[in-house]
């Protein structure tokens, strides 16, 4: 069951041809959202393109949407969200435009209408970030990349 408290996004439409975010099933974490192209666009392999949506998002302060990968075209076509999770901050009034990146052996093609990515509202925290002369011990310590095991 939704939370029918959830912000409200306001969205002007830049275009009447553009769609609105939509939920696809009513467990969906995230909305899809949609291409608006003049004319299909071809990504190469290993090419990225950023794709417009034709909406600009009024996010309510505290909040972000993140834009994410559809996982049908990174499992089909090798096609992904390249700075994902992307982030739209509250104070942004651009049109909302996706990156993708094409992983895949072969070119893909972005149609109009095509749903190119999806995006999850939110909440936000802020840090107050503190100069520390030194900072705790942790089990963990300075162990990075692979440290913890497979």
């Amino acid at each position: 069951m939704k939370n029918t408290e959830n912000p409200a996004v306001r969205i002007l439409k830049l275009n009447p041809r553009a769609s609105l975010p939509s939920y696809e099933t009513a467990g969906a974490a995230g909305a899809d959202i949609r291409a608006l192209l003049d004319e299909p666009r071809i990504i190469p392999p290993q090419g990225r393109d950023r794709i417009p949506t034709g909406l600009i998002m009024e996010i309510p302060e505290g909040y972000e949407v993140q834009v994410r990968p559809r996982s049908g075209l990174a499992a089909k076509h090798g096609v992904t969200v390249l700075n994902t999770p992307g982030t739209i901050d509250s104070d942004y009034r651009g049109e909302v435009q996706v990156i993708l990146v094409n992983l895949g052996t072969e070119a893909f093609t972005v149609h109009d209408g095509d749903r190119i990515a999806q995006c999850v509202v939110a909440p936000v925290c802020t840090a107050a970030f503190r100069e520390s002369a030194e900072i705790s011990e942790s089990r963990r310590g300075s162990g990075g990349f692979g440290s913890t095991g497979l």
